[in-house]
């Protein structure tokens, strides 16, 4: 009886579609579910238990901004269908309406927990800066435009020093993970204000553009010192919309000049000083003596060595005339 009049409660209550539902394939999860009843009665009663259940999706998802991007819904979805599969694989033991109420039930604390890191985490992830993002709707199940306004309340988020040297090279990045999330169509404006940074107040005039690109990096090489100065990104959309800028304040320190170290020379020491040990004078007569002696020497003996071999040039001569003397009076 009381399960009946549980039913009728049920049957009051209208059918809603929340975020666990917009998913095709959730519905059709639930319809063959139903249509697996053993009797069309208690089929009527699971599909009641089914559209409370919507309900308290959608309560559960009213608590929490009533949004849900596709990211959060595929967690959700995977979660739920994965614990909806194991329910269906499980012998039961008590009646089918009771535990169909625990399964929808489990399907609604998956929901509430998923939209709680997605709605302090996910949804605006803009610390500076606007953001509009594309999430589904958790009653209509379709897709709509949320604005996350700038926490700070403009769009400027804030200034970073950057150092390099003369010839070297400085890249700059402005790329925040959420810039990937943004509806619109969007380009990074690269522009720059030549001066010490930091050192005036600048208009907007000031600025020269230099640069429009889908890459939100640009690397500056062989830096002079002409070109320090305020370097400016604004991520902007195609219809001027500004929804994030940074500005970066490069500062190029020359390099030094090399220095040409000294050659260092030993002072010649005055004539005649008699603090000193070494008196080149003193060598130069026994060098010469040195010399000379050998010079001597040498010519000496190439006088003997000439003299011996013209000696023996001499007696070889000799004997070899005697020889032809005897061999002609022989001959005779």
């Amino acid at each position: 009886m009381l399960l009946v009049l549980l039913m009728s409660l049920l049957c009051c209550v209208p059918a809603a579609k929340a975020c666990l539902q917009c998913d095709r394939s959730i519905r059709l999860l639930h319809e063959d579910f139903v249509l697996s009843a053993p009797s069309v009665n208690d089929q009527i009663e699971i599909q009641n238990i089914c559209d409370y259940a919507y309900v308290t999706y959608r309560e559960t998802s009213q608590e929490r901004k009533g949004v849900i991007d596709p990211t959060t819904l595929y967690r959700v979805r995977t979660e739920y269908q994965s614990e909806f599969h194991r329910f269906l694989k499980t012998q039961h033991t008590g009646s089918v309406q009771f535990e169909a109420i625990q399964i929808m039930e489990k399907g609604r604390k998956i929901l509430e927990k998923h939209l709680d890191i997605f709605i302090q985490d996910g949804l605006c992830p803009n610390k500076c800066g606007l953001l509009k993002r594309r999430v589904m709707d958790c009653f209509s199940c379709r897709y709509q435009i949320y604005v996350c306004p700038s926490p700070s309340g403009q769009q400027n988020c804030g200034d970073y020093p950057v150092q390099a040297e003369e010839g070297g090279q400085a890249v700059l990045n402005c790329f925040l993970p959420w810039h990937r999330i943004l509806l619109e169509k969007t380009e990074y404006h690269y522009s720059w204000a030549p001066g010490v940074p930091g050192t005036k107040k600048l208009n907007e005039s000031d600025f020269k553009a230099l640069v429009v690109t889908d890459d939100s990096s640009v690397v500056l090489n062989q830096l002079h010192v002409a070109e320090q100065g305020t370097y400016r990104c604004s991520l902007q959309g195609r219809n001027g919309t500004v929804f994030y800028r940074v500005t970066f304040l490069l500062t190029v320190a020359p390099v030094p000049e090399p220095t040409l170290r000294p050659v260092v020379t030993l002072p010649s020491l005055p004539h005649g000083d008699n603090y000193s040990t070494f008196h080149p004078e003193d060598l130069l007569v026994p060098l010469i003596a040195m010399v000379t002696a050998m010079s001597l020497a040498v010519i000496i003996g190439l006088t003997v060595v000439l003299g011996m071999m013209m000696s023996q040039r001499r007696a070889t001569e000799e004997r070899r005339r005697r020889t032809e003397r005897k061999n002609t009076l022989n001959t005779v």
